[in-house]
């Protein structure tokens, strides 16, 4: 009776809750509008059931470009790295056992919700690497790199150092040149936030330009602090991290899942992309990329969008609330926003010749769906974004709502255009120019 009653509600809970006002477009750019918040009894719950790519089915390229699949039959593939030597490595991952963070009632609810959208699949902890070596465009090699982890995401290379970060630290892993596969276990070289009640558990992780320093993302753990804001020791930050040392110190706060990062080639500036909070409404609150500024606060949990105030947050902080800085660039309410790459110049044809691209993975607190698809933002010389966002790739949501993929990272391919990791269709797409 209990588990009947149960699926009733997770039923009735997915056909809930309000819809949007504005237009996805309305919460982009440097000045989204930011209506008042809409806080229902009920959160909007909207999902598009995964049901992976039909034979022969692939999303849609922008006009003066194509895709096609470089890796297929993957599984849950959500982050890749490229190797100097064109090696792509891609993160075989998912959420690890967090039991505090299904707990009860909405806990229960959530899970199956997440199962629902893609999202409840085992974690294969495994790094594997694909190598495209007659230069075709598809991957004929693969074959693990390492295994045994615990639910990596980032990777970065620096010399002869290959660091990972998992879920709960930052791994280093000796890498030699046209390695295909490391069997050595790797040395810690900090913990990270993680645990029983591990709510954003992605942890991503880069390199400064000379390789001093690293910098690794931890997501919050919670929504708006409602765990408390004792659990959110370290969370919601951006780490510095000298590697030779063990060292961190914080290098920016009030993020409250930042996964991207990726260093802006004009002005030498590192970027995020963040995922903003949700039930506040359909049309609240817009995920964003920005430049992060050393020491910066971004309102977390106190405050969105600068200083916003979010009443549910008790007690407030006006002090934190007034030092709260408003991101550059807003990418959509919901969208789900983790990857995030700098095209590198000649890689795609115009109009995408110069910006940032995004992989969208796609909401679950909006009516309509928004997000499910690569965006892309041009910016300008002194590296800064301008101009409106266009879809790099799009059609990963067919006409009766359903996903066939969900894009999370993106990278550069040395041979020219982009790739995406694709968790749900389990595919990474190339995008390219047309051919002539």
């Amino acid at each position: 009776m209990r588990i009947g009653l149960l699926l009733a509600l997770t039923t009735s809970l997915v056909a809930c809750g309000e819809s949007a006002r504005l237009q996805v477009s309305d919460g982009m750019g440097p000045a989204p509008e930011l209506p008042e918040p809409n806080k229902t009894l009920i959160p909007t719950v909207n999902i598009a059931p995964a049901i992976g790519w039909p034979n022969g089915a692939q999303p849609i390229a922008a006009k003066g470009t194509q895709v096609k699949a470089f890796a297929t039959d993957l599984d849950h593939p959500r982050w890749l790295y490229v190797l100097p030597n064109g090696d792509v490595l891609v993160a075989e991952t998912n959420a690890p056992p967090k039991p505090d963070d299904s707990a009860g009632i909405l806990g229960w609810i959530t899970e199956k919700v997440m199962q629902r959208a893609g999202a409840g699949v085992p974690s294969a902890n495994r790094i594997t690497l694909l190598r495209d070596a007659d230069h075709d465009g598809v991957a004929e090699i693969r074959t693990p790199f390492i295994e045994g982890l615990n639910s990596p995401f980032g990777m970065t290379l620096v010399g002869n150092n290959f660091y990972v970060a998992d879920t709960d630290q930052l791994l280093r892993f000796h890498y030699a040149e046209g390695a295909m596969q490391i069997r050595d276990p790797g040395t810690k070289v900090v913990d990270l936030p993680g645990g029983p009640l591990n709510h954003h558990w992605t942890k991503n992780v880069i390199a400064s330009p000379d390789g001093s320093k690293l910098y690794v993302t931890v997501g919050s753990n919670s929504n708006v602090g409602e765990n408390g804001l004792d659990k959110e020791a370290g969370r919601a930050a951006i780490w510095e991290v000298d590697p030779a040392s063990g060292k961190q110190r914080l290098f920016a706060s009030g993020l409250r899942n930042p996964n991207g990062l990726a260093w802006e080639p004009h002005s030498g500036a590192l970027w995020t992309a963040v995922n903003e909070r949700d039930e506040i409404g359909s049309d609240l609150v817009p995920d964003y990329i920005t430049s992060v500024k050393d020491g910066g606060f971004y309102g977390w949990p106190y405050s969105y969008y600068g200083q916003h105030v979010d009443t549910r947050v008790d007690p407030q902080d006006p002090a934190k609330v007034a030092s709260a800085l408003v991101p550059d660039y807003a990418v959509g309410p919901h969208t789900a926003s983790l990857g995030l790459t700098f095209i590198q110049p000649g890689a795609l044809p115009a109009p995408f010749s110069q910006g940032a691209l995004i992989g969208q993975h796609g909401s679950w607190n909006r009516k309509p769906l928004s997000g499910y698809k690569v965006l892309f933002v041009p910016f300008d010389d002194a590296g800064k974004p301008t101009g409106q966002p266009m879809d790099l790739l799009s059609g990963f949501v067919n006409e009766e709502g359903k996903a066939m993929g969900r894009p999370v990272g993106v990278v550069n391919d040395p041979r020219g255009g982009v790739l995406v990791a694709d968790d749900v269709g389990n595919v990474i797409w190339r995008v390219t120019a047309n051919a002539k």
